[in-house]
């Protein structure tokens, strides 16, 4: 019995290329196809798949409805499986996708689905509750692991990285504290801390300012 598939992709060419592989794939049935979000949920709907196949980036906003038709349809519907498709190595892509769990879930690069045999074993793993990650992106993660263990940005805390990222666009004390529901007092404590485990104890305040979050935007990207 073949799996059924629904390809959400807003590509026109991308779109025709993947139904011809999905079409060649012993197997697997393409169920429906279509371009945006709200089509993807609503053909869900109707057509009862047993996986979606979907880009990351899709009207309406083109930023991440992928991983967000994810989180929707591990809610609604959590027997349907889902294999995002990306052009992107982003480890924050990744993580955001397998936050809720792997189980049925797989993210492969667009570049490697043209295989049937690959898209094949991507659908077949999600549909059995299985997963599947591209290796590339394994390989990624792990640079992305090791920097991040490496980093000084790594001993701070989350509230201490929210100050930081304030910070660095250009907020002073008083509008971080507005802006985090904190006082000011509690920022300038969040900031001490922030320059003490940054080595920045004995500079000049505003030096001590700028040099972290050089040293954010540097280990942010």
């Amino acid at each position: 019995m073949s799996i059924r598939v629904v390809l959400a992709e807003d590509n026109f060419i991308v779109r025709r290329g993947l139904t011809a592989v999905i079409e060649s794939t012993p197997g697997v049935q393409l169920a429906g196809s279509c371009a945006d979000l709200v089509s993807l949920l609503e053909q869900v709907e109707a057509l009862n798949p047993d996986a979606v196949l979907t880009d990351i980036r899709m009207p309406p906003t083109n930023t991440d409805e992928g991983i967000r038709a994810a989180a929707t349809l591990r809610r609604a519907h959590p027997k349907v499986g889902v294999v995002v498709l990306s052009q992107h190595l982003a480890a924050e892509y990744v993580l955001s996708f397998f936050r809720d769990g792997t189980a049925g879930r797989a993210y492969l690069l667009k570049e490697n689905i043209y295989d049937p045999d690959q898209l094949r074993a991507a659908v077949q793993a999600v549909v059995a509750g299985g997963s599947m990650i591209d290796p590339q992106i394994t390989g990624a993660l792990v640079q992305e692991r090791l920097r991040t263990d490496s980093s000084p940005l790594a001993a701070l805390t989350d509230r201490e990285l929210e100050a930081l990222s304030m910070m660095a666009q250009g907020l002073d004390n008083k509008a971080i504290a507005n802006a985090s529901s904190l006082s000011v007092r509690g920022v300038e404590r969040h900031i001490n801390s922030i320059f003490s485990k940054l080595g920045l104890r004995d500079a000049h305040d505003v030096h001590r300012r700028v040099k972290a979050v050089l040293l954010y935007l540097s280990n942010r990207g």
